[in-house]
């Protein structure tokens, strides 16, 4: 507390110094948005433009108190075109800056079902935004989302890469933390994977990429924070939308999602539901070659799988708010989740001789049932305790069942072969309870001061139950099994200052993170019981400043210190059987990564985003390959020393004509990763990263698109380099029905060329692989909005951010 505190009055004096400092004498401009009861609009896009010309001079989104400033303007004529989610959008007067006498000018939104004078009601929002440190990717822009799924518009985000284990890296740079609508998002590792995977993109309106998150969020995350916004509604009544995808690639698609709300006098209550049914494959080879000690060949290893699998997901959000006040909202949010994945794969292992011929072959089936059910409660409270203070509360309940079941039979393929099998059973329980206090005090005009604690407890058993088939009849393969216990509890306090000048506004936080944890892991008859704690805690200081030079050019650095902390289940050191010869375990010995990420940008009018970043990692995450003296490989995780990244990038928005809008990304990344597995390593890559979009207006009732990405090579292991990938993908829309309906074609990936391919270095082996997945897809959609869109009370934003993340297998 008193390093909190020390931290706050240094700010107070810097704010007491610089206030002293004159700046330019150019014009300001002060925009606040309303809605049609007064209410401030959060977020509203507001674009200034030349009066003399009509060309975009800045855009701006409002802040929580629904104002946007535009600072260092040129004399001369301007107007202000306004829009917002569900209202109609407001072309404003012209006004000659600088004002005679300066004050805000109040811009009025009405629903979009209302009419008014003087109002556009259509405005096309970009498919990438950015605003101070922050990348705002808005789904519905980019007509090649329809029938995706949240991963699949992930794959194709400016600087968002996932790779063949399903691990989402930003800016090249793995460990993110992502949350839905500032909630976490239930799982880690491949159930974070097959969560957003079977979750349909039409139920997301913006995804935000926040490299340096301020101190109110968690400190997890050393890429930063990956925020899926979903749509809300915004006026009184009942109203709604749906949405219905079918696609077809090797196997059929569905995406379907319904969102309805209902608001009267003191009481909003809403509810999502969304039912997902996919069928997938995935076509793997991998051969793998093992050494001596003179590094010539001793055998190789050729293993072709074909899985197989359907995956289903339901999920339901219901709530309500409740006015207690026009100061006070209460309010009650319950999910739950209900997902399953089915699957089965055929391989076959062939072992060669160091000349190449056919020592023996063995050919494998399993089987694999996986299951995630989740419940959860959150109570949340908001409070206004005067013009200038609020205040809020969230307490979250959650409470979770992971099972994963799998079956493996391995046949000797040749006369007189032998066959074996083995089994396992692997149920995951977790619960978590966590609570946190916020509060936002306005200290003058330009000045605002908040902060908050949060507290989380979290308890999880993990069983492992194997058993193997002895040619006769099933017994306990105890060397494989184990029950894991694990008691974790994180306390957190933070603080931010944030000032705003004429030109200039800085923001700076600290946040002090506590945590300690237990785990113990029961022992058998060939195990003995065992049992690790540690305690640890670590500042964690974050902020910007941003510059706005002139009407044009906009200059903002962040920075800030982050943690990653290993996933409860990687820390379990379990079994999980991949193959005959392919194993994946856990690791007790896994310590957090810490990270300090910096970044300046610049950005020329909304036509040019440039930035440069650089971060260093500290005991660096990374995939760990191992070997045993039988040949079986171990997929592990684990410290393995420290990375540096020093990152350029250059995005660009443009309209080449009335009919075509374009936004590219280029992101130039140079990575070295040094540390120790079995010997000393030391890498270096240089890595490539393109996204583009390009939308096409067509007579005023078409869109269509043309967007892709590509990936050069790339490492994100010490152990594995990744071959280059990428896809091409296009689509058309149109509206029908009044407009109230959008109906979609698209095809992703349509040249087939998304495959991940890659070498991985291993003690004495190495191992090339490729691996395909069903992403060539055709897809048709069709969504509609019935009633009237609502404002709906903020959403809270749940406390249970990190611990939520953590959840899942960490396969």
């Amino acid at each position: 507390m008193q390093k909190t505190s020390c931290f706050i009055l240094f700010f107070f004096l810097l704010k007491t110094v610089c206030g002293q400092l004159s700046a330019k004498d150019t014009a300001s401009f002060l925009i606040s948005v309303f809605n049609e009861k007064q209410q401030a609009l959060e977020s509203a896009s507001v674009e200034l433009r030349s009066a003399a010309n009509h060309k975009l001079v800045k855009t701006a989104l409002t802040d929580n108190t629904g104002k946007a400033w535009f600072y260092q303007l040129a004399p001369g004529n301007y107007y202000v075109n306004t829009s917002f989610t569900g209202y109609q959008s407001r072309t404003s007067d012209s006004y000659s800056l600088p004002l005679k006498n300066f004050r805000p000018v109040v811009i009025t939104l009405q629903p979009a079902g209302s009419t008014l004078a003087n109002v556009n009601v259509t405005a096309r929002k970009p498919f990438v935004q950015h605003v101070q440190g922050k990348t705002l990717i808005n789904v519905d822009a980019s007509v090649t989302n329809a029938g995706t799924t949240v991963l699949e518009v992930l794959e194709k985000s400016p600087g968002v890469n996932v790779d063949k284990n399903g691990t989402i890296s930003m800016q090249s740079k793995t460990g993110v933390l992502v949350t839905i609508d500032d909630k976490p998002t239930y799982l880690s590792g491949t159930d974070l994977n097959n969560l957003l995977s079977s979750m349909s993109s039409s139920q997301v309106e913006q995804i935000e990429l926040m490299p340096n998150p301020p101190a109110k969020y968690d400190a997890s995350g050393n890429a930063g924070i990956i925020n899926i916004k979903t749509k809300k509604n915004k006026q009184k009544g009942f109203n709604g939308s749906v949405s219905i995808a079918a696609g077809q690639g090797h196997y059929p698609k569905s995406n379907n999602s319904l969102v309805v709300n209902f608001r009267n006098g003191r009481f909003n209550t809403f509810l999502t539901y969304s039912i997902n049914a996919n069928k997938y494959y995935t076509d793997i080879y991998a051969l793998r070659k093992y050494y001596d000690a003179s590094n010539a060949v001793t055998a190789v290893l050729d293993q072709p799988t074909w899985l197989t699998g359907t995956s289903h997901n339901n999920t339901l959000k219901a709530g309500v708010d409740f006015n207690v006040s026009d100061k006070t909202t209460i309010g009650v949010v319950l999910t739950g989740t209900a997902a399953s994945r089915k699957g089965k794969s055929d391989a076959t292992a062939t072992w060669l001789n160091a000349s190449g011929a056919i020592d023996s072959a063995i050919g494998t089936n399993s089987t694999s049932n996986n299951t995630f059910k989740n419940g959860a409660v959150n109570i949340n409270l908001r409070h206004t305790v005067s013009k200038v203070q609020e205040i809020g509360m969230d307490v979250d309940w959650l409470h979770y069942d992971v099972g994963s079941a799998q079956t493996f039979s391995n046949q000797l393929l040749s006369a007189g072969g032998y066959n074996d099998a083995s089994r396992g059973d692997i149920p995951s329980q977790i619960q978590i309870l966590s609570g946190k206090a916020d509060q936002s005090l306005q200290l003058g005009k330009n000045s605002k001061l908040e902060s908050g604690w949060k507290s989380s407890y979290i308890s999880t058993d993990n069983l492992a139950a194997y058993q193997f088939y002895d040619r006769s009849q099933w017994g306990e393969d105890y060397g494989k099994s184990n029950h894991f216990l694990y008691k974790e509890n994180i306390n957190a306090l933070y603080s931010s200052l944030e000032q705003k000048w004429k030109s200039i506004t800085l923001q700076a936080g600290l946040r002090y993170e506590y945590t300690s944890y237990k785990a113990h892991q029961l022992g058998n008859t060939v195990r003995k019981d065992s049992a690790f704690s540690r305690n640890y805690d670590g500042l964690f200081p974050s902020g910007f400043i941003s510059w706005q030079a002139d009407s044009s050019n906009a200059f903002t650095f962040t920075a800030g210190r982050r943690i990653d902390r290993p996933a409860f289940q990687k820390l379990n050191p379990f079994v999980f059987i991949i193959n005959k010869y392919t194993y994946q375990t856990g690791n007790p010995y896994y310590l957090p990564q810490y990270s300090w990420n910096m970044e300046l940008s610049h950005q020329f009018k909304n036509f040019l985003t440039s930035t440069v970043s650089y971060s260093i990692i500290k005991n660096y995450f990374s995939q760990l390959f191992l070997t045993d003296a039988n040949g079986i490989l171990y997929y592990s995780e684990g410290n393995v020393g420290h990375a540096y990244n020093l990152g350029l990038s250059v995005t660009v928005q443009a309209s080449p004509f009335t009919w075509w809008s374009l936004t590219g990304q280029v992101l130039l990344n140079h990575k070295e990763l040094k540390g120790y597995v079995w010997n000393n390593f030391q890498s270096s890559i240089t890595q490539l990263n393109m996204n583009m979009n390009n939308q096409f207006h067509i007579s005023n009732v078409y869109t269509a698109e043309l967007s892709g990405f590509y990936t050069s090579r790339a490492r994100n292991d010490l152990q594995e380099v990744l071959n280059p990938t990428g896809q091409l993908s296009a689509g058309i829309s149109r509206p029908v029905l009044k407009k109230k309906g959008v109906l979609k074609l698209t095809a992703r990936d349509i040249f087939y060329t998304q495959a991940m391919e890659g070498n991985t270095t291993f003690q004495n082996a190495t191992e090339y692989f490729i691996l395909h997945r069903d992403t060539r897809v055709i897809s048709i959609s069709f969504s509609y909005r019935f009633g009237k869109p609502i404002k709906s009370t903020k959403r809270n934003n749940g406390s249970a951010a990190d611990e939520i993340q953590r959840v899942g297998n960490g396969s």
